[in-house]
């Protein structure tokens, strides 16, 4: 029995006929683009969070570069984020002409240290971007609280963390404006790319449905200068489909990391945390252990399969030495990078698949210690 990290299959096979009855119906409709599946899930999903609106994007990573373009931000400001996250969420910042500014992370959760975002503010810093990473949100409090204090703007990146909540909070209301992903993998996810940027500003909104269709109001008119990224009515379609049943998936999601907390409280792993005020929605399972590419060498030899979500820090790749950083700049960050790893999980990831993935981890372990 092969075991994978992430696969969608066995969920297909459950849902696939409302998934074709929802496509039939666009592909019947007459209106493949900005139809009334766009605007639904759009209003749907916003709803869901806690947002007033919702605009469909073509991306996760187009969902935070066009929220910040929505807030103003641009070439010479800086944007306070961390480097413990994907690569889309520093690129989108790049891509503003905007300077990403990082702070280092909480050993325990791997999530923002917000202990230092006052220090990281300077003259130039615009937005605080906190990353919800792994399925819980950032101490969004102290974030609001410093962002208010300089007057800043502050975008969550909720890529990872649909239905989470902070405090009572959703993921995604507690900031100017929220940027999703709906990659396959996400909590809620398509078949392919796509996202939504939400923001409780009526003006905002209106700006960000410009910038989504070459900045225009009417066809072939551009009020200022837009781009080209909507959310298609197939997918759509399928994610409003599919976001009937995120609680499920949620719960299916919370019920496996609690049986993995369980079987593996003796296996010399470092497991997640979850912090105080956070209701923890497991997009990943993310243990640590000090000799992690042994273990992961072992697990592939007995053909399952995990993953390290993220093996190198954003501020240590090539692509983005330009920043100005060095090893050490940020040492949890680094130290994370050489340690952690994503166990299976997924609502169709089966007990006996979690079993036999939590028996070859003790296994594994014992034999290298």
């Amino acid at each position: 029995m092969s075991i994978k990290i992430w696969s969608y299959l066995k969920e297909y096979e459950q849902e696939k006929e409302e998934i074709h009855a929802s496509i039939e119906k666009v592909l019947r409709s007459g209106c493949l683009i900005l139809g009334e599946n766009v605007k639904k899930f759009e209003e749907t999903f916003a709803e869901y969070c806690g947002v007033k609106f919702g605009v469909g994007v073509n991306s996760g990573t187009d969902a935070i570069f066009l929220g910040l373009k929505g807030l103003g931000i641009g070439p010479g400001d800086e944007v306070i984020t961390v480097s413990n996250t994907a690569v889309p969420t520093v690129s989108a910042i790049v891509s503003t002409g905007a300077v990403p500014r990082f702070v280092d992370i909480d050993p325990e959760t791997y999530l923002m240290d917000t202990s230092l975002l006052e220090k990281a503010v300077t003259k130039k810093t615009k937005c605080i971007l906190p990353v919800h990473l792994y399925g819980q949100c950032v101490n969004m409090d102290d974030v609001k609280r410093v962002a208010d204090a300089y007057g800043l703007k502050v975008l969550e990146d909720c890529a990872q963390s649909h239905g989470a909540i902070f405090n009572g909070n959703k993921a995604g209301s507690m900031s100017d404006v929220s940027a999703f992903s709906f990659y396959p993998t996400k909590i809620l996810g398509g078949y392919g790319d796509g996202g939504m940027v939400l923001t409780n500003s009526e003006k905002l909104y209106k700006k960000l449905l410009r910038l989504r269709f070459y900045g225009m109001e009417k066809t072939y008119y551009s009020v200022e200068h837009g781009y080209n990224s909507r959310l298609d009515e197939l997918h759509a379609a399928i994610l409003l489909s599919k976001l009937q049943h995120i609680e499920e998936y949620i719960k299916r999601r919370r019920l496996l990391a609690q049986k993995y907390d369980h079987m593996l409280l003796n296996a010399k792993l470092t497991l997640p945390k979850t912090k105080q005020g956070n209701k923890h929605v497991y997009y990943l399972y993310v243990c640590r252990h000090p000799r992690r590419d042994q273990i992961i060498e072992g697990l592939k030899n007995r053909d399952i399969f995990v993953n390290i979500s993220y093996p190198w820090p954003i501020h240590a790749m090539t692509g983005y030495q330009f920043l100005g950083y060095k090893e050490g700049d940020l040492p949890h960050t680094e130290d994370a990078a050489k340690e952690i790893f994503s166990l299976p999980m997924y609502p169709s990831l089966s007990d006996d698949e979690q079993q036999i993935t939590v028996k070859a981890l003790h296994d594994i372990i014992a034999n290298i210690n």
